[in-house]
């Protein structure tokens, strides 16, 4: 299947997440829901302030059972950092034109982490594996994420639909990784 973002999808529906028509798969426009804010001081402040993610097993559980438009918010592991998150944001607005990197790596609505698990359960094989093998040894955390908690899963899953629909090789599969860690932390390689 491939990936296409709608038209009649540019004013922002946040209630279909995900539509099958014609063999293709709709994700939301994430430019046109989160990034007027993300990476602003204000959206710092408010998701560093009001987290709800964790890297519990029930959290990950959890994810199923949420409205679409729920938002997994704030960092797992640590703190966030202003300045990390900054060039977080920065970063992965080199990457706006895929529907399936969310631009803001605190902000990720749970209809879209929903499918992605999906994703994760899907094998690759041949190439494809080896791809993704190679962006896990080229990640900063060894994977998609510190911890096998629900970000590995739903980051796993976007590393493996753009490595099969977006032909993504291994560096551009971790890069987006290490920009879309939502450990918390200023620890990151400049």
């Amino acid at each position: 299947m491939r990936y296409r973002q709608p038209r009649a999808m540019l004013c922002c529906n946040r209630r279909s997440i995900l539509i099958a028509a014609s063999g293709y798969l709709f994700l939301p426009p994430y430019a046109a829901m989160a990034a007027a804010q993300a990476g602003s001081e204000e959206q710092f402040k408010f998701l560093s302030a009001n987290g709800n993610s964790n890297c519990s097993a029930g959290f990950l559980e959890s994810i199923a059972s949420m409205p679409e438009t729920a938002r997994l918010q704030g960092s797992c592991c640590g703190p966030m950092s202003l300045h990390h998150y900054k060039e977080q944001v920065d970063g992965l607005r080199e990457y706006a034109n895929y529907p399936e990197v969310p631009p803001d790596p605190y902000d990720i609505e749970a209809g879209f982490a929903a499918i992605m698990l999906k994703e994760y359960k899907a094998e690759l094989g041949g190439e494809q594996l080896a791809t993704y093998n190679a962006a896990m040894e080229k990640s900063d955390e060894g994977g998609p994420c510190c911890c096998k908690c629900w970000r590995w899963e739903v980051l796993g899953g976007m590393g493996k639909v753009l490595i099969r629909q977006r032909q993504a090789g291994s560096k551009t599969v971790a890069t987006i990784w290490d920009l879309t860690n939502g450990c918390g932390g200023d620890s990151h390689v400049h």
